[in-house]
């Protein structure tokens, strides 16, 4: 619980960053040549994902959808010059396997959860 908890924290604030300051990942879109205004999606994902993801509301699809994103948002920071990055390449990448991982034992944490 105290995992899911986290990843979906993890959404959340993401989301909240996007809505504090949302410059940073709006260069990273233009320099990917992709309209700015996909940062309300994205954000509106963020939010959506991240809540779904904390109440464990539709687990499993929310899991695979958040792994997907997190897969496609690593393209971004795919810069091998670039460690900081790679290093951010990577932990989405990460991040995308928990999100399987979740994905993968949702029935037994409904389970367990609705026996308390």
């Amino acid at each position: 619980m105290i995992g899911r908890w986290l990843m979906g924290a993890l959404l959340l604030i993401g989301g909240f960053q996007k809505i504090l300051d949302p410059r940073p990942v709006m260069q990273l879109l233009a320099d990917q040549g992709m309209p700015e205004s996909l940062i309300v999606p994205a954000t509106v994902f963020n939010l959506g994902a991240g809540a779904c993801v904390l109440i464990n509301w539709n687990l499993r699809p929310v899991c695979l959808s958040s792994c997907a994103y997190c897969a496609f948002t690593s393209l971004f920071h795919f810069i091998p010059a670039d460690g900081w990055q790679m290093s951010i390449f990577v932990k989405n990448w990460a991040i995308a396997g928990g999100f399987l991982c979740l994905a993968a034992t949702t029935d037994q944490l409904q389970s367990t959860e609705l026996d308390r």
